[in-house]
């Protein structure tokens, strides 16, 4: 008896067990829903004292108990830390500048939707207080002195040369900003560069480092400093993605030989740096290609080796005077068509010009269709590639200079390898 009276103790202890643990997880769930729910209640209530809303109900959670943590910051990529370097050291050489005709539309220093043409970006050339940017950035306050408003290039001095045009903005060293008269001492439409010169100490000034624009690849990581839409000092970053492009300028000129980037370039832009990876200059940020007026990835540059043959000139003379062949080269795409994989192609000839005078062909219709022109492959020995490679190598010439070119031509026979010398005269 003694067993089975044990046995059927234990099972009611058994049973006594399981019903106090059911009871004892029904009692911890209810707890844990008061507890959700009276969490949820204390934190409405902190909501509510945050706004105003009254006292927090005794043993409510504090402010900081509901704040979560701040992470700490990861260390700089190698990256990061050399595009900052770059952009900190070249802030100082970048400018805003203002044209004075359109200033009364908008100089605040909160910019508004709607910026002005004239309002641009500029860079330090040398402590002597020379400030180089785009001539379309000036165009309304040259135009005012009689500047030409039209497409046509004229190699006379600008008539506003030395009068007051724009305002220009730098960043002091102690983080102040500083704004200067700027009057003009030279313009070059062609290229659509202007220079400026401040009345700034000579410790102010801080040029950047001019670099060469030979040298650069596509792929290679780019920089652009500006004031896109008035705000001043705007980094972007890219890469190079296109060379020697033909840049048609706001003022209807063709600049051969522009670099393509997809760092963002926006109005306010023009004439602010395009800068490789050590902070060197290689180009002259000047247009962009859009259907909208806003970046659409591809912007263009005036290459650094331009900028640095027309500025000295500027600076020594007011104007540029470039030797021509009195020529017109065929876009890629023509020229692809006529198959011609490689030279610069003529499209048009000046029969006033020197390659007329030596004889060169452009490309004309024939009987059995258009008869491609003569292509120039070389210029004293210096490989022409294409229309960039030819205009650069003739802004290493002077006026007057006879120069020795490599022309491809096209006859009944098949192509002819001529060498011609042409003397070159004065660009229109």
């Amino acid at each position: 008896m003694c067993g089975p009276l044990f046995a059927s103790q234990a099972y009611g202890s058994h049973s006594r067990q399981a019903r106090h643990r059911t009871v004892k997880q029904h009692a911890s769930a209810q707890s844990a829903e008061a507890c959700c729910d009276r969490r949820t209640l204390l934190l409405g209530a902190a909501a509510l004292a945050a706004v105003g809303a009254g006292p927090l109900p005794c043993g409510a959670l504090t402010l900081e108990e509901v704040t979560p943590s701040i992470a700490a910051a990861g260390p700089l990529t190698d990256r990061e830390s050399a595009i900052i370097n770059i952009f900190q050291s070249s802030s100082l050489a970048v400018a805003n500048v203002f044209d004075v005709t359109l200033l009364g539309r908008n100089t605040s220093s909160i910019p508004e939707a709607d910026v002005p043409e004239g309002n641009g970006s500029g860079i330090v050339w040398d402590t002597d207080g020379h400030v180089v940017t785009n001539y379309h950035v000036l165009q309304s306050a040259l135009a005012k002195f009689g500047a030409p408003a039209s497409a046509a290039v004229s190699s006379a001095p600008s008539p506003a040369i030395g009068k007051r045009v724009g305002l220009v903005t730098l960043l002091l060293p102690d983080g102040g900003q500083q704004t200067y008269d700027a009057v003009l001492v030279g313009a070059d439409r062609a290229r659509d560069l202007a220079v400026l010169k401040i009345p700034a100490a000579r410790d102010v000034l801080k040029p950047l480092q001019l670099g060469s624009s030979a040298g650069v690849r596509v792929g290679q990581l780019c920089l652009a400093i500006g004031s896109p839409f008035g705000f001043d000092r705007t980094l972007t970053t890219g890469v190079i993605s296109g060379l020697n492009r033909d840049i048609r300028s706001q003022l209807g000129s063709t600049i051969p030989g522009g670099i393509q980037t997809d760092a963002a370039i926006n109005p306010g832009n023009s004439g602010g740096p395009l800068l490789d990876s050590s902070g060197r200059l290689i180009g002259l940020n000047t247009a962009i290609f859009t259907p909208t007026g806003t970046s659409a990835g591809v912007g263009f540059a005036i290459p650094a080796d331009t900028v640095g043959r027309v500025v000295p000139q500027l600076i020594a003379s007011g104007r540029v005077l470039r030797p021509s062949l009195g020529v017109q080269v065929a876009s890629d795409a023509i020229a692809q068509k006529l198959k011609v994989t490689s030279g610069a192609l003529l499209s048009a000839v000046d029969p006033d010009g020197a390659a007329a005078a030596a004889g060169l062909l452009a490309t004309r219709r024939g009987l059995g269709g258009v008869v491609a022109g003569d292509v120039i492959i070389a210029l004293n020995g210096r490989q022409v590639l294409n229309g960039g490679d030819l205009f650069n190598a003739l802004e290493q010439c002077a006026i007057g200079e006879k120069v020795k070119l490599a022309v491809l031509r096209s006859t009944d026979q098949g192509q002819q390898q001529l060498e011609v010398d042409v003397t070159l005269k004065p660009e229109k």
